[in-house]
């Protein structure tokens, strides 16, 4: 008796395709419709997408009409206002320097006043100006008051719209002010103030909510509350937001009084956009450079400061070069190895120096570390150059049947390792102490240092090594 037949395997159902894939085929379908002109379809289209969405398509787009053309068909002032703020300050003023200050208004008043304080701060200070007076009298006062507090700090970032009670008030009261905030943006934390109205305490609302309703708030307070100041830059704040944890983080001011807190999706902000500037300023550019809509002669001005140090530094190696030339007649050989050393040692300070840029970015390493790090760098750099430099060893003796030639090349790599390492770990400590920016030690800096020393050190050693090469 043969074997039934076996049941027809069903094809696995095909996988949803992900996010970023869906928003590429959202971009083609947007550029298609506007070559064609077809804008009833092209709005059925973007009113479906999230606002965060529109603004990365937005963002994707070639030319200023096109990006106004999308923005016009978003919507309201409500759903226009959430889109604004999710685009970067470039594309943000193309849409809405023209725009008239009534619709300006109109749509700030959808925002959080931290918002609002930020869009305004985009566009030209007459823009602004003109916008303040037609918000209403209490939006007016709060954004002119966050505009006041510096660019980059905690006060110019933070929102005022929170939940503060009294700390003698018990958990049911607190919940019952919690339940009538309706301005609050966020409610991820209840703060407590003291008669003085001095911040005296924090609760989360799950412990809040978990709490016994009769109980007095002051028993449940963790007094030590991480607070920052209004004059705190904002890279501290976010740090101190990933360090601990947070999601979100009370501003005070001198007296410590609750102004305002920082919430995590502002952090998430900040953290993004210094990882863009340090990633700039570490290949040498500029974060106008990376704009687009930037003129070609005004990102060829912004590089050039960075291109002019490499040709400096390429002058002087070449000077190197001159200098030892009667080495390099008498063994023509080592100049095969030079791209080598000069390569090799650079690369190994970008690391480094990448390395301890990040981690002072993310509060991972502080100042105090400079040693501990220096002879933890100068040790993998040590273990780096006995395997790098016992390899190029191997390849000097076997290329030109020369041991000499291989122990000159091994031993100067070995050399440049180690000063590598350590040179490129303790420049960002010292950028750092100079209050200069760590991030602007990497890149073009450190790589024609490194091709500068790594060069000067294989050609002295060969040198040395002369009669033995020969």
């Amino acid at each position: 008796m043969s074997d039934p037949p076996a049941p027809p395997q069903s094809a696995p159902p095909p996988s949803a395709p992900s996010h970023e894939s869906a928003l590429n085929m959202v971009r083609l379908s947007v550029r298609r419709l506007l070559r064609r002109g077809a804008i009833a379809n092209l709005k059925n289209l973007v009113v479906r997408l999230h606002p965060a969405d529109i603004a990365r398509v937005m963002m994707s787009l070639d030319t200023p009409p096109e990006r106004r053309t999308v923005f016009e068909l978003v919507g309201d002032a409500a759903a226009q206002g959430r889109v604004v703020s999710e685009l970067g300050d470039d594309v943000m003023l193309e849409v809405l320097e023209e725009r008239p200050a009534d619709d300006l208004a109109a749509m700030l008043r959808t925002v959080p006043a931290d918002d609002a304080a930020y869009i305004l701060g985009v566009l030209p200070g007459d823009a602004a100006q003109a916008v303040l007076p037609l918000l209403r009298a209490e939006e007016s006062r709060e954004v002119a008051h966050l505009m006041g507090y510096p660019k980059g700090t905690a006060g110019r970032m933070m929102t005022t719209e929170f939940l503060a009670v009294p700390e003698t008030v018990t958990a049911q009261e607190a919940i019952q002010r919690l339940q009538r905030a309706t301005k609050a943006e966020t409610v991820f934390y209840v703060y407590a103030m003291d008669r003085e109205g001095r911040l005296a305490g924090v609760i989360s609302l799950r412990e809040l909510l978990a709490a016994a309703p009769t109980t007095p708030l002051d028993r449940l307070l963790l007094r030590d509350v991480m607070a920052v100041s209004v004059e705190t830059d904002q890279k501290e704040v976010a740090g101190q937001v990933a360090r601990y944890n947070l999601l979100a983080i009370p501003v005070v001011d001198a007296d410590r009084r609750l102004m305002g807190i920082v919430t995590v999706d502002d952090v998430v902000d900040v953290i993004r956009d210094e990882d863009t500037r340090a990633m700039l300023a570490m290949a040498g550019a500029a974060e106008e450079d990376a704009r687009l809509s930037a003129s070609s002669m005004h990102a060829a001005g912004l590089r050039f400061p960075w291109l002019l140090t490499n040709l400096a530094g390429s002058l002087v190696s070449g000077g190197i070069l001159w200098w030892f030339r009667f080495t390099i007649q008498e063994v023509v050989a080592i100049v095969a190895f030079i791209p080598v050393i000069a390569a090799m040692g650079g690369n190994l300070g970008l690391q480094s120096s990448t390395l301890i840029i990040r981690g002072l970015a993310t509060g991972r390493i502080e100042s105090g570390h400079l040693w501990k790090v220096v002879f933890r760098e100068l040790r993998i750099g040590s273990l780096l150059g006995v395997v790098c430099g016992g390899l190029l060893f191997l390849a000097g003796w076997w290329w030109q049947r020369n041991g000499f030639l291989g122990l000159v090349v091994g031993g100067a790599l070995l050399i440049t390792f180690v000063l590598s390492s350590s040179l490129a770990t303790a420049t960002p400590f010292l950028f750092k102490k100079l209050r200069i920016d760590p991030a602007v030690a990497a890149g073009p800096f450190i790589t024609t240092a490194m091709d500068i020393l790594g060069v000067s050190i294989y050609l002295g050693f060969a040198t040395l090594m002369l009669e033995s090469l020969r």
